[in-house]
């Protein structure tokens, strides 16, 4: 089954030490990491599994190069939203104010991608897969431990960005939650996953929320989930990671927590507590 226009399939983390972010991730995750076997540059994989199963696949990491750098490349997580006109979406996203910040591309074997950035800065890719196997990094149906469980975008303008992303990706707002001065917590579901009337929380996408006072730029954050909140807690701390937001309750019982790895990128974790 192919993945939906507008479907979160990829995760990809640009980082400043590729295998000492194999490392953390694999402690703080689970995860196994393998190479991508690509003869001009040192791409490597995250697997929920063994990596012998293309479904357990949930991202990529690279180390980011000298010329990445001097473009302004800095450790962070970047996810990919599946399109079928890679080229016809980057013209609409420039139409719309955004930005194309690597032009449209064919990896073989792979698909076609861009990167871009919404209007209000926040970037991400947008590729068509060659392949018509579904892509399970993101988690629509039920919770997988190591998967994607959660996007989540703060934005400089959430008004601005909710009508960029509905329009685009098939995404409809569903409901908000009231964070009293902070503004509002708007929840996102894939209007293709689940239409109207569908059962709650199905085809959920994330949430667009305002920019918090100490962040400089819109940016999306990715959640995984793991086993337990409390013990990724305590791998993070003693790996080299850093908490930045600490573990909160969510609705459906389960709590969050937002980190820093040691190499600067910004990523969040879904999981049980300790009872």
């Amino acid at each position: 089954m192919a993945n939906h226009h507008g479907d979160f399939i990829w995760y990809e983390l640009l980082t400043g030490d590729a295998d000492a972010a194999g490392d953390f991730y694999g402690k703080v995750v689970g995860w196994t990491s393998s190479s991508a076997n690509q003869a001009d540059m040192d791409y490597r994989f995250f697997s929920s599994g063994d990596g012998s199963n293309m479904a357990d696949g949930v991202g990529g990491y690279m180390a980011i190069t000298d010329e990445m750098a001097a473009h302004g490349s800095r450790p962070a997580w970047v996810g990919y939203i599946a399109v079928d006109d890679v080229d016809g979406c980057a013209a609409a996203i420039t139409d719309a104010g955004g930005s194309v910040l690597m032009p449209a591309m064919d990896l073989d074997g792979v698909g076609r991608m861009a990167m871009v950035a919404d209007p209000q800065g926040a970037p991400f890719y947008i590729m068509k897969g060659f392949s018509d196997e579904e892509s399970l990094s993101y988690s629509y149906d039920r919770p997988r431990p190591g998967h994607c469980a959660w996007n989540e975008l703060a934005s400089s303008d959430p008004a601005s960005a909710m009508a960029f992303y509905t329009k685009r990706f098939g995404w409809v707002k569903d409901g908000e939650m009231d964070m009293g001065p902070l503004g509002a917590y708007q929840f996102l579901r894939h209007a293709g996953r689940a239409p109207e009337g569908a059962p709650m929380g199905a085809g959920m996408v994330g949430a667009i929320y305002p920019l918090m006072p100490e962040d400089d730029q819109s940016h999306w954050l990715y959640y995984f989930r793991v086993p337990n909140i409390d013990d990724a807690l305590t791998t993070i701390e003693s790996s080299g990671g850093k908490l930045h937001q600490p573990p909160t309750e969510i609705p459906g019982g389960d709590f969050s927590l937002i980190a820093v790895d040691p190499q600067g990128a910004y990523f969040g974790l879904v999981g049980s507590r300790r009872t």
